[in-house]
């Protein structure tokens, strides 16, 4: 066990010394691939909330129908709509 450790320690490369750390930075590219990435962050919350809306609206309208047709079955004399067909 002692020679594996032994060995790893020697296989460790020391750190240049012209090498700040401090000084490193992502670049053009770091900069682009961020941007890239928050751009299609920012898509696809667009995307969801469109969604979201859509199946909102769709269902307040199948509440408003289903309500308009109960009301409707409960009361033959109601005002019918252009659409209705005539029983």
């Amino acid at each position: 066990m002692i020679t594996l450790i032994t060995v790893v320690l020697a296989a460790t490369p020391t750190p240049d010394p012209d090498f700040d750390p401090n000084t490193v930075t992502p670049g053009v590219v770091g900069f682009i691939v961020f941007f890239l990435v928050a751009f299609a962050t920012l898509l696809l919350c667009f995307d969801v909330v469109r969604r979201i809306r859509r199946t909102t609206y769709r269902a307040e309208i199948k509440e408003r129908l289903d309500a308009e047709l109960a009301a409707r079955d409960i009361d033959p004399n109601a005002p019918r709509t252009p659409g209705d067909k005539p029983e």
